[in-house]
């Protein structure tokens, strides 16, 4: 296979070894290593990689979605999309129902914190101009990181140490879902600290 069947044959920016054999084309790993010396292709991880050409339009989030699955983005990465944070994050922080991750590519720094498969739920799917994401829904985000971080927070000083800009749960969170999706979770420490968020 010529590079150029390749670009011909893959419409998508990110894509795998696995999509080019769905699409029936042929390739080896030398043909993929030399198209990644040659900067025809960016190496995203073992196995998946990106156009050089559709660099600009390529977003993190969707990078994100495409390295590893089953995953949403979630704790710092959602919760400073929806404010309830002021600080800018400088990694793409997802959860998934594997085992811990995390990778290094052009597109940035990628985490993945493993949260078990009975809450592996309440995201929602964005449609991007070059692919899709899924990003937890603003209740469950907050859940989401108060879950995985219970063990840092045992007193007041240490809920306040987490800087929520709580005037955005007034204005984003739905009380309704929030308390349904807190329910779910079934942690009574967990209840204590939560409750302090609710709008």
């Amino acid at each position: 296979m010529k590079y150029e069947d390749l670009a011909l044959l893959i419409k998508s920016p990110i894509f795998s070894k696995n999509d080019i054999m769905l699409a029936g084309g042929k390739i080896y790993d030398y043909q993929l290593t030399r198209w990644v010396k040659k900067r025809y292709l960016l190496k995203l991880k073992n196995g998946i990689y990106a156009f050089s050409k559709d660099y600009e339009k390529i977003k993190g989030e969707e990078v994100a979605a495409a390295l590893y699955q089953p995953s949403y983005l979630s704790l710092e990465s959602a919760l400073s999309a929806y404010g309830f944070i002021p600080e800018m994050v400088y990694a793409y922080v997802s959860v998934t129902a594997k085992i811990n991750r995390a990778f290094d590519n052009k597109f940035g720094h990628f985490i993945y914190r493993h949260l078990k498969n009975e809450l592996f739920w309440g995201y929602r799917e964005v449609k991007t101009d070059a692919g899709r994401y899924l990003i937890a829904e603003p209740e469950k985000a907050l859940l989401d990181y108060l879950y995985l971080n219970l063990s840092k927070i045992n007193s007041e000083s240490d809920f306040e140490n987490l800087r929520f800009n709580e005037d955005r749960f007034s204005e984003t969170l739905n009380r309704e879902k929030f308390s349904r999706y807190l329910q779910a979770f079934e942690i009574k420490k967990l209840k204590r600290w939560a409750d302090r968020c609710l709008p």
